[in-house]
């Protein structure tokens, strides 16, 4: 899951003049803006729907190979511990 919140982070998306907004801007969705930067609220709340969906989809991903390691062990037990 962390993974995923890591790469949805990354993958923001940027303003033209100022890049990517800062993690404290994102994780409040653009809260804390004042003044002018209010009109960067939208691409706040873009960019935290980005880090949320790459949450997600990074714990379904670690959902679904522990899932696999486990039938896995379960098909084959004499094979020991999964590595």
């Amino acid at each position: 899951m962390l993974g995923g919140a890591l790469l949805g982070f990354l993958l923001r998306p940027s303003n033209m003049l100022i890049g990517q907004l800062s993690f404290g801007t994102v994780i409040t969705r653009g809260a804390n803006l004042k003044g002018l930067d209010q009109l960067l609220v939208p691409l706040a709340r873009t960019s935290f729907n980005y880090l949320l969906v790459g949450a997600l989809l990074g714990a379904a991903g670690g959902v679904l190979i522990g899932h696999l390691l486990a039938s896995k062990r379960r098909a084959h037990p004499e094979a020991g511990p999964v590595a």
